[in-house]
């Protein structure tokens, strides 16, 4: 099927021929430079708008074209211009030409994306409810239900502004979301709550630095879409994994200018030494399976951009649950990524990223390739190859899971680390093993592969999931607000809610529950790899069992900053933990555990049964036993410090008890006019009880103990 005949376009050409490089619209102080690629595209149209987006003031044919790049350039056009494009070509989705001109299209490459999608039929290429679905064709103007692009100006002034390039063994994550985590704070002013400007005022950034986090995590930032059926349902996209802008902030964010606004943001974090980690969402778009909407790349070149079923290219190659996967191994796109990704370094001024789904970006034909063109564009980058990479390690394809799988210089998500530890402290039997190699760094998954402990975050919670609270209050989900009968997110959450589902008045239930979490947060901070705390977790933030808040714009998933004595000692607990792994580099080794003796008969670790004896090879093997120890040799850690010397640290003793009862553990013996100081003890209210043990420790049940070998008896 043909497109209709061309609309009419403004004559005598309004544009000079232009450049194809840089692609987008870029304001040089003169006029704007139009460019965009379409490699199938027999037309392109530059639509220019008034202020406020509703009226299109004029079409303008780009005459010139460079390969695949369509370019022209206007002396007329200022930054705040609002403008979008028009492509012609064959609607064949049967070949995967989906071109449609009455669909106004985003420029993918726009720094700023004014407005929101305004769903109806309108917005998609074809006729929904048409018994043809896809392949028949719809001629209506979707122009007045899309969002803008908008020139932009990017001068800003930096002043002195550098990167804190905090070195990866001392970095602590924290993922939070920029809305959320500022909608209900008390001391932030009222018009900057939920935007970029918020997150940047001096309460949160005090709040940070309070808990000893180096780096903050950033739920997806770049331009996304409020999904139709979300909308239809009266809720939202609230994580924003439906990303359609990928150089553009999103906007809702932002206020009047959220590209200047996100940078302030930045420059402020920097400022007190933090930095900024984008989710950036490569392996889809927003515009979903072959009945999606066309808003952009579906538009503008479909072939080109998206990865279409071989032999079937009307449908998607879907390894995403998301309806498409963005083609990586097409130049354009991979082009596209990477061009992204470093205006966000350049530009943007952001520290690092943790990519969604990243297996997708690193599929070939079709598989995983840890030698893949993404992966080796990122390494021999010179900008990219020096940022923070941190891959959520799977997707939903054959194959999908890839936890280890990752080149040296990547970090990655560990959700082994993540089910052991729930496992564990639930009291499941058969496990103190697992235990052992995650906290020491899963060697398992990262030591044959030239890697080390830091490969690894370490995380309990996440945004996808329970809250940390409700891991401890709920056994089952509970996600009815999502309008989806209860039917949606994970139902292996290897949650205990110790014996009520919920709040409960039972004030020995409420004590454990607390008890639980400082040994969650405990075994997190003092496991090696890079601990990953979730926004709201210190405080007991609670999304009332629902672990799939995706579309929750509101005080569910929202953080609670009501104070009170019980959050409060939270979070100095978690301050403790945090300033203990910063002051004591046995917890952030670059390098795994050795297990032998050194020269002078020392081992870097040791692990311990209750009787104070090694762990013998039955004793691992036992389904029964839920406690252990381990010592940590301070004088056996490889590496230097930032002033060049050789790493020391003080011995250490790790007791882990899981069981319901209580355990007298006997301790090594010390050196002569030493003790084992108690710097952590998860039983005691606050979870940082001081003094010194004697030759037996009485460990309680369902606790954790830190003890310090220091002079003293």
């Amino acid at each position: 099927m043909n497109a209709p005949e061309r609309a009419p376009v403004s004559e005598p050409p309004l544009l000079r021929p232009g450049s194809p490089h840089p692609l987008g619209a870029t304001w040089d102080g003169e006029g704007v430079n139009f460019a965009i690629f379409s490699d199938h595209a027999e037309g392109i149209d530059l639509c220019l708008f008034d202020e406020k987006g509703k009226r299109e003031l004029q079409r303008i044919a780009l005459t010139s074209r460079t390969g695949g790049v369509w370019h022209g350039y206007s002396p007329q056009c200022r930054p705040g211009q609002l403008y979008g494009f028009r492509a012609h070509g064959p609607y064949k989705p049967d070949e995967g030409h989906r071109f449609n001109p009455n669909k106004l299209l985003l420029d993918p490459y726009a720094r700023c994306i004014a407005g929101t999608v305004r769903w109806s039929d309108a917005l998609f290429g074809y006729k929904p409810g048409d018994e043809q679905e896809d392949l028949s064709f719809d001629s209506r103007d979707s122009a007045h239900g899309m969002p803008k692009c908008r020139v932009i100006d990017s001068a800003f002034t930096w002043g002195t502004d550098r990167p804190p390039k905090t070195p990866l063994s001392e970095t602590v994550l924290y993922e939070l979301h920029v809305a959320g985590f500022t909608k209900q704070h008390p001391d932030v002013p009222a018009g900057l709550r939920g935007t970029y400007a918020g997150l940047a005022t001096p309460p949160v950034i005090e709040h940070l630095k309070k808990l000893g986090v180096t780096a903050v995590e950033l739920l997806p930032v770049q331009a996304f879409v409020d999904d139709r059926y979300l909308v239809e349902k009266d809720l939202r996209n609230y994580w924003g994994y439906s990303t359609i802008g990928y150089f553009a902030p999103e906007a809702r964010y932002g206020g009047a200018d959220p590209v200047n606004e996100f940078k302030a943001m930045v420059r402020a974090f920097h400022s007190a030494g933090l930095e900024v980690i984008l989710d950036v969402v490569y392996n889809h778009t927003g515009e979903g399976n072959h009945l999606g909407p066309t808003l952009s790349f579906r538009g503008l070149d479909n072939h080109a951009y998206y990865r279409l079923q071989p032999g079937d290219k009307r449908h998607y190659e879907d390894f995403t649950g998301c309806g498409n996967s963005f083609d990586l191994r097409a130049k354009k796109g991979l082009q596209l990524v990477t061009d992204s990704l470093r205006y966000w370094v350049t530009e943007m001024h952001v520290d690092g990223f943790r990519f969604d789904l990243a297996t997708t970006l690193a599929r070939e034909s079709p598989h995983f390739d840890r030698a893949g063109g993404f992966l080796d564009v990122i390494a021999q980058d010179p900008v990219l190859s020096t940022v923070k990479l941190i891959a959520e390690p799977w997707d939903l394809g054959d194959g999908g899971y890839q936890v280890g799988g990752f080149p040296p210089g990547w970090s990655e998500w560990n959700d082994q680390y993540r089910d052991t530890m729930r496992a564990y402290w639930k009291g499941d039997g058969g496990l103190i093993g697992d235990f052992a190699r995650r906290i020491t760094g899963s060697s398992d998954l990262y030591g044959t592969k030239g890697r080390g402990p830091l490969a690894s975050v370490n995380f309990i919670t996440a945004h996808d999931g329970f809250t940390l609270h409700d891991l401890v209050s709920y056994n089952e989900k509970h996600n009815e607000a999502n309008g989806e009968e209860n039917r949606d997110g994970s139902t292996n959450n290897l949650s205990w809610n110790l014996g009520a589902e919920g709040p409960t008045d039972d004030a020995g239930i409420n004590k454990l529950r607390e008890q639980q979490k400082r040994n969650f947060l405990a075994t997190l901070f003092l496991s090696q790899g890079l601990p990953m705390l979730l926004g709201g977790d210190e405080m007991g933030r609670t999304q009332h069992g629902n672990n799939n808040a995706y579309a929750q714009d509101n005080e569910l998933a929202w953080v609670d900053w009501t104070p009170g004595e019980t959050r409060q000692r939270l979070v100095e607990f978690v301050a403790h933990l945090s300033k203990l792994r910063r002051e004591h580099p046995i917890f952030r080794r670059r390098e795994f555990f050795r297990g032998h003796a050194d020269g002078e008969g020392q081992k870097d670790i040791g692990w311990l049964q209750p009787g104070g004896t090694e762990m013998t090879d039955e004793e691992w093997s036992k389904d029964f036993a839920r406690c252990l120890g381990v010592q940590l040799c301070g004088n056996a850690i490889e590496g230097v410090d930032a002033h060049g010397h050789p790493l020391r640290d003080a011995n250490f003793v790790v007791l882990f008890n899981a069981h319901d009862g209580a355990i007298d553990f006997q301790l090594p013996r010390p050196a002569e006019g030493h003790g084992w100081h108690i710097d952590v003890d998860t039983a005691s209210e606050t979870g940082t009880q001081r003094g010194i043990a004697g030759a037996a420790y009485p460990l309680q049940g369902r606790s954790l103990v830190l003890l310090r070998e220091a002079p003293g008896s």
